[in-house]
């Protein structure tokens, strides 16, 4: 197995196994990786995100902000990393619960998948997934409090 096979794999047992408010999974979170986000409203309102959620969001939007798309591949695998590490840290701190939990569930999982696009050979692949996961983030605002 590829060691970036392992690494996937190992990061998603990760995180099926941190989160403390696992519920069953529901039809509309079976779309692609890189799917256009699908949260619903709490009836019209924004649900209420923990604190560390919401703290973990804008780090990663303040890494995308100070990163400059001319970087090297080194910088986006660093660029990466940090998000990375910043997903894991919600993902433990999780204690959302009931259909919250679900939606943050169905904003979070698609940026995994993009955050490998990051490391991608191709600058343009690169360039591309980046673009998605900072206007993905930009979205958190739309969806949670």
């Amino acid at each position: 197995m590829k060691k970036t096979q392992f690494l996937l794999l190992a990061t998603i047992l990760f995180f099926s196994i941190s989160c403390k408010n696992t519920t069953e999974k529901k039809p509309e979170q079976d779309q692609p990786q890189d799917a256009i986000v699908k949260v619903k409203l709490n009836n019209g309102k924004l649900w209420e995100a923990n604190s560390e959620t919401t703290d973990g969001i804008n780090a990663m939007l303040q890494l995308m902000n100070n990163f400059s798309e001319d970087e090297s591949p080194k910088s986006y695998a660093t660029l990466k990393q940090s998000l990375v590490k910043e997903f894991k840290t919600i993902i433990q701190k999780c204690t959302m619960t009931d259909e919250a939990h679900d939606q943050l569930h169905v904003f979070i999982m698609p940026m995994r998948a993009l955050f490998n696009g990051l490391t991608d050979s191709d600058m343009n692949i690169r360039k591309e997934n980046f673009n998605k996961i900072n206007a993905h983030l930009k979205t958190y605002k739309n969806y949670f409090e």
